[in-house]
């Protein structure tokens, strides 16, 4: 399956994925997840829809936006 920058895709199409989420997550479950694809691509998903849209990025978009999150850029959303 062949995927584009940020393309939403149904989260069960994406087979046998490991979906993760920061250790930090809400503990009702409320979370977002990120599975690592083998054409080295990586998807998101919220958790609470485990079987809804996830969104299919690259490597490089996901390190721009951990970088960001990493020096403060998205702070005021959850001042």
């Amino acid at each position: 399956m062949q995927h584009h920058d940020g393309t939403s895709v149904t989260a069960d199409h994406l087979g046998a994925v490991a979906w993760r989420k920061s250790q930090a997550s809400n503990p009702n479950g409320d979370c977002v997840e990120l599975a690592h694809l083998a054409n080295g691509e990586v998807a998101v998903r919220n958790s609470r829809d485990p079987r809804g849209p996830a969104l299919v990025y690259t490597r490089a978009e996901i390190a721009a936006f951990i970088r960001g999150a990493k020096d403060g850029e998205f702070d005021d959303l959850i001042a």
